[in-house]
């Protein structure tokens, strides 16, 4: 009974370590988080591009949690437009791509209708993930206009950062 049991847990830490060593080579998409100081940098161009092009628009940028850094609403935006800012960086940030690509497989249907049923999936152009030297720290979401015109404000931003 006792070398069943030594057996059994020195076969477990066996496990243990070669399960450290597999999680331990995954990569991690997401660097340090952007801090306040440059989410008012990355926001600045998303709105200098909507106030180029006569568009209200409400800015959000998020941390890798989703969680929100800064906000922006220019005069005159739509009620709903802050919200939808908010969630579209925090669907970026969590799903580690840019919300079209949420919206471009649920227009494919099939498979893509799936999409739906995830929590906090948004898919609506406009959101981006931040990325810098390789790794997300935030995320972009720009809503006010029609969809593309919400992403070219959104690149606008996002683009900071390359």
């Amino acid at each position: 009974m006792f070398r069943q049991s030594l057996v059994a847990y020195g076969l477990a830490i066996v496990c243990a370590c070669c399960a450290s060593t597999a999680f331990a080579q995954m990569p991690n998409p997401y660097g340090m988080s952007v801090n306040l100081e440059t989410a008012k940098k990355i926001a600045a161009p998303a709105l200098a591009e909507a106030k180029k092009n006569n568009w209200n628009m409400a800015v959000a940028i998020v941390d890798t949690d989703g969680n929100l850094v800064y906000f922006e609403k220019m005069d005159g935006t739509q009620l709903a437009s802050p919200n939808i800012a908010i969630g579209k960086a925090r669907a970026a940030a969590q799903f580690k791509r840019p919300t079209k690509a949420l919206e471009d497989a649920l227009a494919a249907g099939g498979d893509g209708l799936r999409i739906l049923g995830l929590p906090g999936a948004l898919p609506v152009e406009g959101g981006i993930p931040l990325v810098s030297e390789g790794k997300i720290v935030g995320a972009i979401g720009v809503s006010g206009g029609a969809s593309p015109q919400d992403a070219q404000c959104a690149k606008a931003g996002a683009d900071l950062l390359k």
